[in-house]
């Protein structure tokens, strides 16, 4: 397959929900976009917890597609930790309110949260994916400050004017949901637009 000449981040911070970013990288892959994934330490462990494969599996699995390359967390000589590097923006997702919070004070502690500040300094696309309810003030402060700074705050809530039924299904739509925002596509697949009430 020809190497893509566009690349996505997508970070997997430790907050439930590891099916969204699984869908997220199919989705991107699917686009022949290409995908930097990193995952903190305790993303792999709610991974194992949530999913049928490893973390391990389903990187080893994707990375048979040229596309595709990974970073471990604590890899700051990492391409993407630097502005210098190509990318057409990031997705965290999802993403805990641990790391909402250190993106929104400016933490660059592990490459997540680094390659998430080079988006913001380098004004690329940027979409958090928040996984916490309820949500405090804090939380909500957090978030209203980042999206001051462009950044798309993108809660994974199901569609309910589709016929939608299952977890996979309301990640799919999560996931184009992000390649939307990201500018990646221009618009949902026709399956999921809203076309109104019939009456």
């Amino acid at each position: 397959m020809e190497k893509t000449r566009s690349r996505i981040v997508v970070g997997i911070s430790g907050a439930s929900g590891s099916l969204l970013a699984a869908k997220t990288v199919d989705a991107l892959l699917n686009k022949n976009v290409g995908v930097s994934l990193i995952a903190s330490n305790p993303a792999r462990m709610v991974w194992q917890q949530e999913m049928s494969m490893s973390y391990g599996e389903n990187v080893e699995e994707w990375s048979y597609d040229n596309n595709f390359e990974h970073f471990a967390i604590g890899d700051f000589k990492a391409p993407i930790a630097s502005g210098t590097y190509p990318t057409a923006g990031m997705a965290i997702v999802p993403s805990s309110m641990a790391t909402i919070s250190a993106v929104a004070k400016g933490l660059s502690d592990n490459l997540i949260r680094r390659a998430a500040d080079v988006c913001l300094k380098e004004r690329r696309p940027l979409t958090m994916v928040p996984r916490e309810s309820p949500l405090n003030a804090i939380h909500l402060g957090n978030m209203k400050y980042l999206a001051t700074l462009g950044v798309t705050i993108l809660p994974s809530d199901p569609p309910y004017y589709l016929p939608i039924t299952t977890l996979e299904e309301v990640a799919n739509f999560t996931a184009q949901r992000i390649l939307v925002a990201l500018g990646v596509t221009d618009q949902l697949p026709e399956e999921m637009q809203y076309r109104g009430p019939i009456v």
